[in-house]
C-alpha cells in the first residue's frame, strides 16, 4: 500500500499532498488506492506543481475508476474537458457560469447516472483576480445539525433541474434558453444521503429547486437556510490556484463553487470526471 504525506489545510475540509511528481503518479500501482482513502478521509486532495499533460491526467484519472468520456469533442485528449469561459475554447461556456454557484455535479443527470465519484481539476492558466475553487464538507454540514433536525430531514425530497441552476445566472431567459434547460429531465433526490459506508451527508446546491410536499416559498426558504449552515467558513476551503496545480474533490461529499472571474479572463482548466457507482439514496 502506497503511503502518501498528507498536511491538512482546514479542520473539516482539504489537504496538500506532499512527494508526488508525474513520474510516481505513473509508476506507482498502489497509489490510486491511496488517494481514494486519502479522499474519503480529506475531502479535497491539493496536489502542487504537478504540470500533469493532459494524456497523463487521464491515465491517473483511470486509477481512480472509470472515467466520463461522455463530453468527449471539446479536447483533442478523450476525457478532458476544458473548464474556460472562452467559447473559442468550449462552445458551452454559457452554462459554466453556473458554477458559481454552490453545487454538487450530476445531480440532474440526462438519464439515471450515479453522481460522480470524483473530479480532477489542473490549472493550464489562472485569473488574474477570482477563480478560486471553495468547497464544502457536506458531510459536516448534516454531522452540526441538532438531532431533532436530522430527524426531520431524513425523510424530505427534493427537486433538481438544470433549469433552477441556470435560472441563478439567467433570471430572465429567452424562450429558446428555457426550452433548452426544461429538455433536460428533473430528478427527486433525498435531502439526506445515506452512503454505503454508512455516513450521511446533505445534498444541496444550485440545482435544488423545490421541497417535495412542502410549499414551494417554505421549502426553498429551508433550502438556503441549509445551504448558508454548510457553507460557513468553518466547513469550507478556498484553493486560490497557480499555474500548474491539480486538485481532487470527492463529489458525492463536497459541494463546490468557483469564485467570480472576468469573462475575459485567461483562466483555464482541464476537468476530469471519475464516473461514480453509488446512487443518492
Amino acid at each position: 500500500m502506497s503511503v502518501l504525506t498528507i498536511n491538512k489545510l482546514t479542520t473539516s475540509v482539504g489537504a496538500e499532498v506532499c512527494g508526488v511528481d508525474p513520474d510516481r503518479l505513473a509508476s506507482d500501482s498502489g497509489l490510486g488506492a491511496a488517494i481514494l482513502d486519502a479522499l474519503e478521509d480529506n475531502g479535497v486532495l491539493v496536489f502542487h506543481d504537478l504540470h500533469l499533460e493532459p494524456e497523463a491526467q487521464v491515465a491517473f484519472s483511470q486509477r481512480l475508476g472509470e472515467i466520463d468520456r461522455s463530453a468527449d469533442g471539446h479536447h483533442p485528449v478523450s476525457g478532458i474537458y476544458p473548464i474556460t469561459l472562452d467559447q473559442s475554447k468550449n462552445k458551452a461556456a454559457e452554462y459554466l457560469k453556473a458554477t458559481f454557484d454552490w453545487h454538487i455535479d450530476g445531480c440532474t443527470p440526462l438519464h439515471d447516472e450515479c453522481p460522480q465519484k470524483a473530479t480532477v481539476l489542473s490549472a493550464l492558466q489562472v485569473a488574474a483576480r477570482g477563480g478560486e475553487t471553495e468547497f464544502a464538507n457536506s458531510y459536516a454540514a448534516y454531522d452540526t445539525l441538532e438531532d431533532s433536525e436530522k430527524e426531520r430531514y431524513e425523510n424530505l425530497r427534493v427537486v433538481h433541474s438544470l433549469e433552477a441552476s441556470q435560472r441563478r445566472v439567467y433570471p430572465d431567459p429567452t424562450p429558446e434558453q428555457l426550452q433548452r434547460w426544461q429538455s433536460r429531465p428533473t430528478h427527486e433526490n433525498p435531502l439526506v444521503w445515506t452512503h454505503r459506508s454508512g455516513r450521511k451527508s446533505l445534498v444541496l446546491g444550485a440545482s435544488a429547486d423545490y421541497i417535495v410536499g412542502m410549499d414551494r416559498d417554505e421549502g426553498r426558504a429551508l433550502l438556503a437556510e441549509l445551504l448558508e449552515h454548510a457553507t460557513t467558513p468553518d466547513k469550507v476551503y478556498s484553493h486560490k490556484w497557480s499555474v500548474g496545480d491539480t486538485v481532487i474533490w470527492d463529489n458525492q461529499g463536497v459541494l463546490h463553487r468557483a469564485a467570480p472571474y472576468e469573462p475575459n479572463s485567461p483562466r483555464h482548466m482541464l476537468r476530469t470526471t471519475v464516473l461514480g457507482d453509488e446512487p443518492i439514496q
